[in-house]
């Protein structure tokens, strides 16, 4: 019998304990993974040094890591897939070990302030999809081993510090369908092998370095359908085959250098295009007709190149909001130069219009008056347009900005215009109109500029202007206006630019209204038929640089009034009747560079000091009775009367005279004026070299070689020092701001301060005094900005101070926190409310406030500054990016929003809560949720006292001021309870302006009424 061998089975047992040893293992494989991830966000925990919400520091045992603030991970595996942590304020640099994170999927650092490398162990993340870290301060290159993503479809590192060129590897990420570059400081130009992805849907590289041609790969992308490369420096011709990408919907290349012309059939090759833009190239030739074929388009924008010949038809541009073609060398200045107009009103959403700066001759069509009604902006100015504007203008309602002029345009003005009730911008000037100027233009209540200059305008001036209480310059000069000036006219306290009404026929006496323009910077009265005297009242008006009133009949001397303008620079009296003496008080007027008394009755001896000592800029010809002053005048050596009849006469009036009145009398006016000297001497100094034409070497010898002694802050742009600058052998004292030009974004925050500071002028704003733009020693660009020196440093030494053991901490009582607060407000009130174009400031913190010799609060540092209009709102550009400060940026900011005004005020209110509380809003108590806001908010108003900074309720003299110091008595509950009263108000309108939604925020203009309001409720108690 055969025996069969059989093969053995294992007991059950045996199998039950495998299967449990595979499991085992199973756990354990599991649990070795999940402290993998657990000890990559420690160390990414450990890696951020700032945590002012507390929401890393949150991560701790007492919690499984997949249930921290920011963590999701998998059902399955228990790994990490998603690492969120946008808009928390974070700061720091981002952990190599966040490479071991190997299950992860997103990785969400936007909206922080991360710093140094993209560390390159981000390579390893294979499964990764979307990477989201914008808006923070990342520096280094972009790693080439990114392309280690595989999986990677989101790429955005925009608004950031990168450097370096883009790596070619980020051609192999094959699934990548956004590429998000923008405003880095990225050169070289666009690798060939980003043609490679055939995913890719959306290139963003604007606002780099990028420079050279761009590569024909890029043809190959058939689903691109947004690229910009606006403000970068390609050059060469656009390859042919990207104009045949159908599915492109968004296509900007302006502020490059490309040169050719723009393809003939774009409007047919680019079906879907909505914004396209090559504006501020070199293309050259004619618009292509085919753009009328563009249907879906809503931006043009062809401005700034040398495009010739006509503009084709936009009849079939309905959707079109942004039209310009501003800037070329388009029409002939024929007739039918403008038959594209009419076209435009098919285009019922159409918001702006720019023709301006061409060539474009004809009449204005009627049809421009079907425009659409949401139509905010129309500039042809600078062309040969001529004829009438049409009737029925006033049908474009919501206009706020109205150009025409420079061009030929003649007749009335139509009174029309004054419906236009939105109009903040009106220049008619340099054109041939004639007729009165229409009475209804004082309708126009929200008109900030007008300007209706050279042209054949006669009659009155129309008193209703009076009525524009918003405007801040205007310009009627070189006109046939006759009659005189109405007092209303110079009644508008919010003129501060300019007014000019020169070169007219007006009579009669200047206004003694005129007193009331205490903002205004220019003043031009200039060769009218005014006389009588000058109105002593004009002293009122401090902040006058240039005053003009030559050429007509004043007489008089010189109004002692004018001792208070220590602005002026220049001065023109010329050619007048007045007479008299010259006033003394001119040769202290430090920057006075232009003094013209010719041709007047002028007597008596010239001045030797102050601008007496420049010849060359000061004229006095045509005044026979003068004498003295330096030789160059060539005037006669003055003699004076000894008779003795006379001299014996003036002895008996003196000895007759009450001589204890008159010696007291005149003590007293001697302490007076000494110390009002002493005190304008202090307060101009800081002006004096206004007008100085600083070179980088005068700024060198000035700080030292910029030596780290003088160091007094540093920001995001640059350090400022103190310097004392030498004019002409006296020392005067400056803050020299000098850009760190190798950080992104430092030129364009040069540009930016120039611009906010340029035409700007309040008590409160501290006064840039000129700027430096030069070639340092080795080479290099080279800008500066050079201020008043605030000698009292910033509101945030006053308020967070690091005493020394040979100095006091400084301190500031009550009232002059209030006076601080009201001076940062007044100074808000006015960028928002009373400039040309509203200024947002963007960065107001109390490092940024400083104060003078008399502790007046003055707002610095507009690096950050945005000018807030239509166009501003529209700018893509314009709302991302901003960043201000931790702490004092509003939340809606973080969340991509608009940048606003609402986002100036909340800014202010957590400075007002920090200047009463003496905490900053990144103190480390705020976590969890707490922040300055809601500590206040909570503690009202019954625990007011708890949160006040102790130092307001040591004692009277601290709270109220040294006027009281002398008294010992304690307070008195009346004066007790008034002081509770005020700070729980100073804190309610702090909370009114920090809320979160922006329309909920307190007006500015509010905020100034109630907090003086507020003063004046301390002051009286004090007095009683």
């Amino acid at each position: 019998m055969l025996s069969h061998t059989y093969p053995m089975v294992p007991s059950l047992s045996f199998s039950v304990h495998i299967i449990v040893l595979v499991l085992a293992c199973n756990i354990l494989a599991a649990s070795g993974n999940n402290e993998t991830d657990l000890l990559a966000l420690l160390k990414f925990k450990a890696n951020i040094n700032g945590d002012p919400l507390g929401v890393v520091h949150s991560w701790n045992s007492t919690l499984n890591f997949c249930h921290w603030h920011g963590v999701t991970c998998g059902r399955r595996h228990q790994r990490v897939t998603v690492l969120d942590l946008q808009s928390l304020k974070l700061s720091g640099s981002i952990s190599p070990h966040v490479g071991n994170l190997s299950f992860l999927r997103e990785l969400n650092l936007h909206n922080n302030s991360f710093t140094q490398a993209i560390p390159p162990q981000i390579g390893r993340l294979h499964r990764l999809q979307n990477l989201f870290l914008q808006n923070n301060s990342f520096s280094g290159e972009i790693p080439p081993n990114i392309s280690g993503c595989s999986n990677l479809v989101t790429f955005q590192v925009q608004y950031n510090r990168l450097e370096g060129s883009i790596p070619m590897e980020l051609g192999f990420l094959s699934k990548i369908q956004i590429i998000d570059l923008r405003q880095n400081n990225l050169t070289g130009t666009i690798p060939p092998s980003m043609g490679n992805l055939s995913s890719l849907q959306a290139i963003f590289a604007s606002d780099n370095n990028l420079f050279g041609s761009l590569p024909h790969s890029l043809g190959q992308l058939m689903n691109l359908t947004e690229l910009d490369l606006f403000e970068n420096g390609f050059s060469g011709t656009i390859p042919p085959s990207i104009f045949n990408l159908s599915s492109i919907v968004l296509f900007d290349v302006g502020y490059n250098h490309f040169e050719g012309s723009l393809p003939s059939e774009i409007g047919n090759t680019f079906p879907n295009i909505q914004i396209l833009s090559f504006s501020t190239n070199n293309f050259t030739g004619s618009i292509p007709i085919s753009i009328s074929n563009a249907s879906n388009i809503v931006t043009l924008q062809l401005a700034r190149n040398k495009l010739t010949g006509k503009v084709p038809s936009a009849g079939n541009l309905h959707k079109l909001k942004g039209f310009s073609v501003t800037k070329n060398y388009l029409g002939s200045g024929e007739d039918d130069d403008l038959s594209f107009l009419p076209s435009l009103t098919n285009a019922t959403a159409l918001v702006r219009l720019g023709i301006e700066e061409n060539n474009f001759g004809g009449r204005l069509p009627q049809q421009i008056c079907n425009f659409s009604r949401n139509l905010s902006e129309i500039f042809f100015h600078d062309n040969q347009i001529y004829g009438k504007i049409p009737s029925g203008i006033e049908n474009l309602i919501s206009l706020k900005i109205f150009q025409l002029n420079g061009n030929k345009l003649s007749g009335n003005i139509p009174s029309n215009i004054g419906k236009l009730r939105n109009l903040r911008i009106l220049y008619l000037f340099t054109n041939n109109f004639s007729g009165y100027i229409p009475s209804s233009l004082g309708n126009l209540t929200e008109l900030l500029q007008f300007s209706l200059r050279e042209n054949n305008l006669h009659g009155n001036i129309p008193s209703s202007l009076g009525k524009c209480q918003k405007l801040l310059a205007f310009e009627l000069s070189f006109n046939n206006l006759s009659g005189t000036i109405p007092p209303q006219l110079m009644s508008l306290s919010s003129l501060s630019i300019l007014a000019d009404l020169s070169y007219n026929h007006l009579n009669g006496d200047l206004p003694i209204e005129v007193g009331k323009l205490g903002s205004l910077g220019v003043l031009d009265v200039s060769n009218n038929m005014l006389s009588g005297k000058i109105p002593e009242s004009l002293g009122s008006c401090n902040s006058l640089e240039v005053l003009h009133m030559d050429g007509n009949f004043f007489q008089g001397p010189i109004p002692s009034s004018f001792e208070s303008l220590r602005g002026l620079r220049v001065l023109d009296l010329s050619r007048n009747n007045l007479s008299g003496k010259i006033a003394e008080f001119l040769q202290d007027f430090k920057l006075l560079a232009k003094l013209n008394l010719s041709y007047n009755d002028f007597e008596g001896e010239v001045p030797l000091n102050g601008v007496f000592k420049n010849a060359s800029a000061t004229w006095i010809k045509g005044n026979n009775k003068l004498c003295g002053g330096i030789p160059e005048f060539q005037l006669p050596i003055c003699t004076f009367d000894h008779k003795p009849k006379k001299r014996m006469k003036t002895i008996v009036i003196s000895i007759i005279s009450p001589l204890l009145g008159v010696t007291l009398v005149f003590a007293c006016f001697i302490l007076y004026r000494s110390r009002k000297k002493r005190r304008d001497n202090n307060r101009s100094s800081s002006y004096e070299n206004t007008l100085l034409k600083v070179s980088y070497h005068s700024l060198l010898r000035a700080t030292n070689e910029f030596s780290s002694a003088n160091l007094i802050g540093a920001g995001s742009f640059g350090s400022v020092y103190k310097g004392m600058l030498d004019e002409e052998g006296r020392a005067i004292p400056i803050a020299v701001k000098v850009f760190n030009l190798q950080r992104r974004g430092a030129s364009r925050s040069f540009m930016a301060e120039c611009e906010a500071l340029r035409n700007i002028r309040h008590r409160n704003l501290v006064k840039v005094l000129t700027a430096c733009s030069s070639i340092d020693h080795h080479g290099n660009d080279f800008k500066a900005l050079v201020y008043e020196f605030m000698t009292n440093g910033s509101l945030e030494e006053w308020l967070h101070p690091t005493p020394t053991p040979d100095e006091a901490a400084k301190t500031l009582n009550l009232v002059q926190r209030i006076n601080i607060a009201i001076d940062i407000a007044s100074a808000i009130e006015y960028l928002h409310l009373h400039c040309e174009t509203p200024i947002i400031h963007c960065d107001l913190k109390p490092s940024n406030i400083l104060l003078d010799d008399e502790m007046i609060g003055r707002v610095s540092d507009f690096g950050l500054a945005k000018f807030f209009s239509e166009e501003t709102l529209q700018n893509k550009s314009s709302s991302f990016g901003v960043r201000g400060t931790i702490g004092y940026t509003p939340p809606e900011y973080g969340a991509g929003c608009k940048i606003s005004t609402y986002g100036d005020v909340y800014g202010y209110g957590i400075i007002l809560l920090e200047m009463f509380t003496a905490k900053r809003p990144t103190d480390s108590i705020f976590m969890e949720g707490l922040n300055l806001h809601n500590f206040v908010k909570i503690a009202l108003p019954e625990r007011v006292a708890d949160i006040v900074d102790p130092i307001l309720l040591e004692g009277r003299s601290m709270t109220l001021g040294n006027s009281i110091s002398n008294h010992n008595h304690n307070f008195s509950s009346v004066q007790n309870n008034i002081i509770i009263e005020c700070l729980i108000s100073i804190f309610e309108i702090g909370i009114s302006c920090s809320v979160e939604l922006p329309r909920e925020r307190m007006n500015i203009n509010d905020v100034v009424a109630q907090l003086n309001s507020t003063k004046k409720k301390l002051l009286k108690a004090r007095v009683h």
